[in-house]
């Protein structure tokens, strides 16, 4: 499996990116191909005792920020290391892209460089989130903040063919609406028109769920514009971080407080890994011809080695064909009405 790894997008490129695509050779066995500025790349490497083995770098002499404009991808900045990473992969030159880099210029950059499966209206945005049950899918989480009924319902689609591969549960996924409340009345006119699309759509469908519900994993697919899918998605990470950081408070606070966390430090450390999303490598970009994983911006090395692992996974499950086989028989069977 052959991964590229965008080394200048997010917060802590490329160190961290060098250290985490590292971690991944070791790990899986991967291949992987740095796009970026070759002799920075190899200075960064020496300076810190990386090693490239199993990595190629193919130079890119321009760097995409995150005040760029998203579109300026295609022409502006059509050398920068995001760019140069999704025309291999559109070239077929790797499984898969991973980037840290601008979420508005990937979402652009996959769209039309790596261009969209046919018959999708549009990509979406799909983290892999820590539950109580099990990780499950938030689809959309940002990519396209007005949808349609038909959009969501195509997101559903998506999202389960993926869980099916990835996460499978007996029974297909559980697919969720995310909603304000679970009768089927309830909703703006957005989800009182997706809903009975859904209830019809022959996927697992459990209903609406309400965000307070989510964590518990009451579905593995949950269904949001993407507005409300980033305001849960925000609303999470926030949550955890303030838990986290409280709690390490609470136990620095004395020297009886000190000795308990020692106590209890292996469960912490559990509690800690099972809420961390870095753990599932970010968001997959579902809707486009091939695997496009955006991690997180301020990723470490740890995340940047899981989101290698998650592009490795999804480019080996064919879950791309099988959303490209999804669409073509719902088109044909549209025309055929």
């Amino acid at each position: 499996m052959k991964i590229i790894v965008d080394a200048f997008g997010g917060d802590n490129a490329p160190l961290e990116i060098l250290k985490g695509a590292a971690m991944a050779v070791t790990a899986y066995g991967c291949e992987v191909i740095l796009t970026g500025d070759e002799q920075v790349i190899r200075q960064v490497a020496q300076e810190n005792a990386i090693s490239l083995n199993g990595m190629e770098i193919v130079h890119a002499s321009d760097v995409m920020t995150m005040e760029d404009h998203p579109k300026s991808i295609l022409r502006e900045h059509k050398d920068c290391s995001m760019a140069v990473a999704l025309r291999l992969l559109a070239e077929g030159k790797g499984d898969a892209v991973v980037s840290a880099g601008s979420t508005g210029a990937l979402l652009m950059g996959g769209t039309f460089i790596v261009k969209r499966i046919k018959g999708v209206s549009r990509p979406a945005l799909a983290p892999i989130m820590p539950s109580d049950d099990a990780p499950f899918m938030l689809i959309d989480c940002g990519a396209n903040a007005d949808c349609r009924p038909e959009m969501l319902v195509q997101f559903a689609h998506m999202g389960s063919i993926y869980m099916s591969h990835m996460f499978p549960r007996e029974g297909g996924p559980r697919v969720g609406l995310l909603n304000v409340g679970t009768e089927d009345t309830k909703g703006g006119e957005l989800q009182l028109a997706t809903f009975p699309l859904l209830k019809e759509s022959g996927l697992n469908f459990i209903g609406n769920v309400e965000a307070r519900d989510v964590p518990a994993g009451v579905a593995d697919v949950v269904v949001a514009d993407g507005f409300s899918g980033n305001v849960l998605l925000k609303t999470m990470e926030g949550t955890v971080d303030m838990l986290m950081k409280n709690l390490k408070g609470a136990f620095m606070s004395s020297l009886r407080n000190k000795i308990g966390a020692m106590l209890v430090m292996p469960g912490l450390r559990s509690l800690k890994k099972k809420l961390s999303t870095s753990e599932y490598g970010g968001a997959v970009l579902l809707g486009v011809n091939a695997p496009v994983i955006k991690a997180h911006g301020n990723s470490k090395a740890e995340g940047f080695c899981s989101a290698i692992r998650v592009a490795s996974e999804f480019a080996a499950s064919g879950a791309v064909a099988q959303i490209e086989e999804f669409m073509g028989k719902k088109k044909s069977e549209d025309a055929a009405q």
